[in-house]
């Protein structure tokens, strides 16, 4: 059989001119016994090409052919040194190694295919070696000669990314599982809700008609709250964000391992507004003063107190604000595990969608792509970090151009991406704030008409489910006091309690 030395003039062998230097971890050996159990018997394909690519093998020829091969298999057909001559007739690379004789020696000395796993084992775990080597190489580069427009944080960034891309390798990937498994994680799921307050099976959003029609927010689902600007988007994710981090409780196990009981540690990117900003948001909801007079100092010293009591309350909230503006979705994936790993993860705001950039090659292909692209990504950092995801989106003008302004997933900007990738699509829509702008002129009978109207519609806003994978659709109506920044339940007769004349 051909040996890993046999190649060592053309993949790195040592020679008198490179002992100096470190050779890349490599073996050859495995290589070739696997190449041979696969030409031998195909089933030994089946047994690696869940986790093993042709990017894995170090030396070049054997990529080929492993690539070759299982095409080959894939397609129904016998991969053999007989089948596979004819395209590799031609291969100047594997002419110098004895051309198509040597996909003969390969077969002729192979092993076992019992063996076939290991050896795709070694095979890959050297490929990831080789991949730490060319990312430390990179961030070496990168720090020596950097452009003027990267800061340090850029670099680490880029460098935790890669890092993190390689640790995730084969996560997703395993393959099919046993129904009894699948079946056990659904029990468990069932068991946490009937013992979770409230029976939801996901977590509470602290406003009980959302989650009646939702069951909480799920892990690994991504939800589009989606607006028209001054509807409250910002203010209901906010109150979202709030009641999830309030409600947090964990059980730390003797082994070390937090097990979160009710509510989650609350990552906030807020590419909009600024962190003084949500936390005033916040301190008004809580302290009942309005946000407004906090922002101008109007406050008398009842209310000043009452402030500074809230906020020594709100110290230990589990809620992380990032304000940074211009965010690419690679950072923001980053960020997120960074946070989840160092603190744990609940749940993962983003505000708002068309604020996020795509890669540069994405962006260069129009914005449709990259918004394709970010919501994609977001749906699969959802399910990677197996958080729930809670993204705000802009709704496009032609929600104004309509008489009945009631939004529908044809307005979402873009929305054959966002509509597709979304597991829950929810709209939010105030009548008051249309009504307000069509007051008709004082004394007339329209202008009493209107105002029946307003104090119907005064207060009330109307969410609306345009989308749920597993949910019904439909509308919620919730309280919404502008001054206070602050959705809440809507009262109504069937919260009341039973009165007796």
């Amino acid at each position: 059989m051909e040996t890993a030395i046999d190649l060592g003039h053309r993949s790195g062998g040592e020679d008198s001119e490179s002992a100096e230097y470190r050779q890349q971890p490599q073996n050859l050996e495995a290589e070739q016994a696997l190449l041979g159990a696969i030409l031998v018997n195909n089933e030994a394909c089946d047994r690696v090409s869940s986790f093993l690519q042709p990017g894995h093998f170090f030396e070049a020829v054997h990529a080929r052919i492993y690539e070759a091969a299982s095409t080959l298999i894939r397609a129904g057909k016998l991969a053999s040194p007989v089948t596979l001559k004819s395209y590799f007739e031609s291969d100047e690379t594997l002419n110098e190694i004895g051309g198509p004789v040597y996909l003969a020696r390969l077969a002729a000395a192979a092993t076992t295919i019992i063996n076939a796993e290991e050896y795709g084992r070694a095979i890959h775990e050297l490929a990831q070696r080789r991949r730490l080597i060319s990312i430390g190489s990179d961030i070496v580069n990168d720090a020596f000669d950097t452009p003027v427009d990267t800061t340090a944080r850029d670099l680490i960034e880029t460098a935790e990314q890669s890092l993190y891309e390689i640790a995730e390798t084969g996560r997703y990937g395993q393959g099919f599982q046993p129904f009894g498994t699948a079946l056990t994680e659904a029990i468990d799921m069932a068991a946490a809700a009937y013992q979770r307050d409230g029976g939801l099976s996901g977590i509470s959003t602290g406003l009980k008609d959302i989650d009646d029609k939702m069951g909480g927010l799920q892990a690994s689902d991504l939800v589009i709250l989606a607006a028209r600007p001054a509807m409250g988007k910002t203010t209901l994710a906010t109150n979202i964000a709030y009641n999830v981090a309030a409600k947090y409780r964990a059980d730390h196990n003797p082994d070390g391992t937090v097990k979160v009981v009710d509510g989650g540690v609350v990552a906030f990117f807020s590419l909009e507004m600024s962190a003084e900003q949500l936390a005033t948001r916040i301190i008004s909801e809580q302290s009942g003063v309005s946000s407004e007079k906090i922002r101008r100092g109007k406050i008398d010293e009842a209310e000043f107190h009452k402030i500074v009591e809230v906020s020594q309350t709100l110290q230990s909230l589990p809620l992380y604000i990032d304000a940074t503006g211009g965010l690419t979705i690679s950072q923001v994936a980053a960020r997120a595990r960074r946070l989840k790993r160092q603190r744990g993860l609940g749940l993962l705001v983003v505000d708002y969608i068309q604020l996020l950039a795509g890669s540069s090659r994405r962006a260069s292909e129009g914005r449709v792509q990259e918004i394709t692209e970010i919501t994609t990504s977001l749906k699969a950092l959802a399910k990677e970090l197996n958080v729930p995801i809670l993204a705000l989106s802009q709704l496009s003008r032609q929600v104004e151009s309509r008489d009945d302004k009631r939004p529908q997933l044809a307005d979402l900007r873009e929305s054959g991406s966002i509509e597709q990738d979304a597991d829950v699509v929810m709209f939010i829509y105030r009548e008051e704030y249309y009504l307000s702008r069509k007051e008709p002129r004082a004394g007339t009978p329209e202008h009493f008409e209107w105002q029946e109207e307003m104090e119907r519609a005064t207060g009330i806003t109307d969410v609306i489910i345009g989308k749920q994978r597993h949910g019904p659709t439909g509308t919620i109506q919730l309280q919404f006091d502008a001054n206070l920044t602050r959705f809440s339940n809507l009262i109504t007769e069937d919260y009341l309690p039973e009165r007796f004349e």
